[in-house]
């Protein structure tokens, strides 16, 4: 398992990942960290506002995404492996909002 530390909305997060994983999570959090200063902007939030505002703004850009196009028009135009990599990274962003959310929930 490997350590790295995400720095998001002017903090940092210490996590775990599996090896190889890196990389794809360093980019995952420049995604989450933009959102996050985007829900920063509205100025004098909490953390656990902050994470739950990154949350939604994630949550509606993939909404978003996945009711652009049917699935059979998102397969005949992606790249089997642009494909999957488009999957991990929903889940991943299911995943870290899930996380956010119950960070925001235990912090109320």
């Amino acid at each position: 398992m490997a350590q790295m530390t995400l720095e998001i909305g002017g903090r940092s997060f210490s996590i775990t990942c599996q090896d190889g994983e890196e990389a794809h999570l360093t980019k995952l959090g420049s995604m989450v960290s933009e959102k996050a200063a985007e829900a920063g902007e509205s100025g004098g939030l909490t953390e656990s506002r902050m994470l739950l505002f990154t949350s939604l703004l994630l949550a509606d850009e993939l909404y978003g995404h996945r009711n652009a196009k049917s699935p059979a028009e998102t397969e005949q135009k992606a790249e089997p492996g642009d494909l999957a990599q488009q999957e991990q990274a929903i889940a991943a962003l299911e995943k870290l909002a899930d996380r956010a959310e119950a960070v925001a929930n235990g912090l109320e």
